[in-house]
């Protein structure tokens, strides 16, 4: 049995990887994969998991990642471990559900505390006999089998001659995460991008003290550098923009003082991935979206006649899809996009994916007065497809009690839409009528599983969508997520401000849902 031990490098990384390589020689395992330096994205050890044969041929069964995802690290931060499967995707419920029942029962553990600490930052095996016989730990670059993988999607020559363009400009931020051990390799190396494209591009143990997080929040230097700081960027903003988390399985794709939605960002790029990105060439086998994230992605299927997913928010419920080969594209609103390359989100992959539609875009007018925008781009997908104006509202720390009593009421309401629609028209006569509410439940067409309890949807004649979710009832109490999603078809509406236009939706969430009444809370904790 092989398996791969690497994670995003946040602190404690190097002890736990020593500590398991142990557990590992004592428990049976032939052999353990670790990237140099302890460091693989999550996206690459699914690649590296599905992909890499080892020297005496063998492939790897599973990996544990040290990654606490887009949270901050350090000494007094968070650190995290996740199991992913030999498919290279997230384990399963019915996994993780032992694990932890285990966790319940267990009273001693196995390690062979004698074998010596391994050199995770020189390239090349080290064989043991560990106590259950011969045991070897191989050092690879941690770069060079996901490179190869992007390599096989992309069509790098056609980026590379729209980096080489002097009209073109362009800004990487890795947030010191994991991403910086591939921004300097595929941007520099490969595509011939300035070094001085890439921002924070030194993994660093404490993220350099930031949160990791790709958002207009978190990602500020970024965010100064386009021109959407909350003041004038001091030189001309790059045309391009993008950034990724600590794990760079989540992205953010910025455009010159313009700021792209992750649910318009997957359905742009599913609406351009045939002629844009060879490894689509052939076709998409199907779409797939989170069900808080916006119905963009649901116009796009419809117009090019795609198979249409809506699963449960958790990457797993995509893989399945992917595995059955019904899935060529997923996202999700909290800034994850991929496709079936892999069976995890990738923030790279989605950087590579937006300049490949900026270089198909461009491609006959590199040598004109003036490129193809992300802006461009963007607004003309709305002027095909229409636009969904969209925001979500988190309301932190409520009370679970409250919390629970509100997303209770929400659903008892939905027994009597005359009365629903009564509350709307009594608040907002601009806004639609309600068509149709229920509790998301899911049905994986796959394994026949049921997901029930996964939010609360009120959805209106004209397209528009609220959704209530509950996340965490925890010490510190509970989450309300509040998603407001306007439809605009009329393209001589489609550029208005996003606040401007949702805000008849927004003041119905609130009234409908009396969320004052309930928590007590005037405001929003955070708006995205």
């Amino acid at each position: 049995m092989t398996l791969v031990v690497s994670g995003d490098g946040r602190y404690f990384s190097k002890d736990a990887i020593q500590i398991i390589i142990k557990m590992a020689a004592a428990n049976g395992v032939r052999s353990v994969w670790v990237g140099q330096n302890g460091l693989l994205s999550t996206p690459a050890v699914s690649g590296v998991v599905r992909e890499r044969v080892g020297k005496d041929g063998t492939k790897a069964s599973g990996a544990f990642i040290l990654t606490a995802s887009h949270n901050p690290g350090g000494p007094n931060e968070d650190f995290g471990i996740k199991y992913n499967m030999e498919n290279g995707g997230p384990a399963p419920e019915a996994i993780t559900d032992k694990i932890y029942e285990n966790t319940k029962s267990i009273k001693e553990y196995i390690i062979a505390e004698d074998l010596p600490d391994v050199d995770i930052s020189a390239i090349g095996i080290t064989n043991f006999t560990g106590p259950e016989g011969q045991f070897d730990v191989e050092v690879f670059d941690s770069a060079s089998d996901y490179v190869k993988l992007m390599k096989s999607i992309f069509d790098f020559q056609s980026i590379q001659k729209l980096l080489s363009s002097p009209k073109f400009t362009f800004c990487y931020d890795a947030l010191h995460g994991v991403g910086g051990a591939y921004a300097k390799r595929i941007f520099v190396e490969e595509l011939g991008a300035q070094e001085s494209s890439l921002l924070n591009c030194v993994p660093k143990e404490d993220f350099g003290g930031g949160h990791p997080d790709p958002n207009l929040t978190y990602a500020k230097e970024l965010v100064a550098c386009m021109g959407l700081g909350k003041s004038d960027a001091k030189n001309e903003p790059p045309e391009f923009g993008a950034a990724s988390d600590g794990d760079a399985d989540r992205n953010m794709i910025l455009g010159k003082r313009f700021f792209v939605t992750p649910s318009d960002s997957v359905a742009i790029i599913a609406a351009n991935a045939v002629d844009a990105i060879p490894y689509f060439s052939a076709g998409l086998k199907g779409v797939a979206r989170s069900m808080p994230t916006s119905a963009a992605l649901d116009v796009v299927a419809k117009h090019l006649n795609l198979k249409f997913f809506e699963v449960p928010t958790g990457w797993k419920f995509f893989g399945n899809l992917m595995d059955a080969g019904l899935c060529s594209i997923c996202g999700e609103e909290s800034f994850g996009t991929g496709s079936d390359h892999i069976r995890e989100k990738d923030g790279i992959w989605a950087v590579l994916a937006w300049l490949s539609i900026l270089a198909y875009k461009n491609k006959e007018n590199l040598g004109g007065a003036k490129l193809v925008t992300v802006e461009e781009i963007v607004r003309k997908h709305w002027a095909t497809y229409g636009r969904h104006y969209y925001t979500r509202y988190d309301y932190e720390n409520v009370d679970a009690g409250a919390a629970k009593e509100l997303m209770a009421y929400l659903v008892k309401l939905q027994s009597s839409l005359p009365e629903v629609n009564k509350i709307i028209k009594g608040t907002r006569s601009d806004v639609s009528n309600v068509a149709k509410a229920d509790e998301f439940e899911y049905k994986d067409p796959v394994d026949g599983s049921i997901s029930k309890h996964q939010g609360i949807r009120y959805m209106f004649e004209d397209g528009s969508r609220l959704v209530f979710r509950l996340s965490g009832t925890g010490s510190e109490g509970a989450t309300i997520r509040v998603y407001i999603e306007q439809y605009e078809k009329d393209s001589s509406k489609t550029g208005r401000d996003s606040q401007e236009a949702l805000g008849p939706l927004v003041e119905v969430a609130l009234k409908l849902s009396k969320m004052q009444e309930f928590t007590g809370r005037s405001a929003p904790t955070v708006i995205t």
